[in-house]
């Protein structure tokens, strides 16, 4: 009985074809076009004459610019004032890269304390007597320097340039307190003779 149902529907497969009537298709795209009109877009072809004119016209100029445009000439800068290192010799920031920090710090706030000095008539002998101190250790310093170029590298050399950092912003720490000092004195004093002046 199993077998007979399959065959049976085998059959009934065959027979059964769905076919659609005559004009069915036609009669759809009609009524396609009635529900859902296809908006037809205007066509300009003086737009797209305009666009392609462009387009040649700004490839054109690139094409132009570019055709004959001569290559960069590389040049090569030379400075006769600067030494090489050969020449200059070795510092304290070039025996390691933890010494090069140090003495970059001590430099950069060396030269930070320096732009901050501001200079009036009252702190002038002040200024110029700290500065006299500094210029001597920075002699001191050259010299350093110079003696770890003809010895080499030795603790004691690159401690004494340490120090000599260490104690020229000292110095200058010391002349920013002693100018506040001065500063605030001569505010008293301005405040002191304005009071009795009144």
């Amino acid at each position: 009985m199993s077998q007979d149902l399959r065959e049976m529907f085998k059959n009934s497969d065959k027979e059964i074809v769905p076919t659609m009537k005559d004009g069915h298709e036609q009669r759809f795209l009609k009524r396609m076009e009635v529900e859902l009109p296809v908006a037809k877009r205007p066509s300009y072809p003086w737009f797209t004459i305009a666009a392609s004119l462009i387009i040649l016209a700004g490839l054109g100029t690139y094409i132009f610019m570019n055709w004959n445009k001569p290559e960069p000439v590389e040049t090569t800068i030379v400075e006769k004032n600067n030494p090489g290192p050969e020449e200059r010799g070795i510092s304290l920031g070039d025996l390691s890269p933890d010494l090069k920090k140090v003495e970059d710090y001590y430099m950069v706030s060396i030269n930070m304390e320096l732009s901050q000095l501001e200079i009036s008539d009252r702190n002038k002998t002040l200024i110029d007597s700290f500065m006299e101190r500094l210029e001597e250790l920075n002699g001191e310093y050259k010299k350093l320097n110079a003696e770890l170029n003809e010895i080499g590298p030795n603790d004691q050399t690159i401690t004494a340039l340490i120090k000599n950092l260490q104690l020229r912003l000292l110095l200058l720490h010391k002349l920013r307190d002693k100018l506040k000092e001065l500063q605030t004195q001569s505010t008293e004093a301005d405040k002191n003779a304005l009071l009795t002046a009144v």
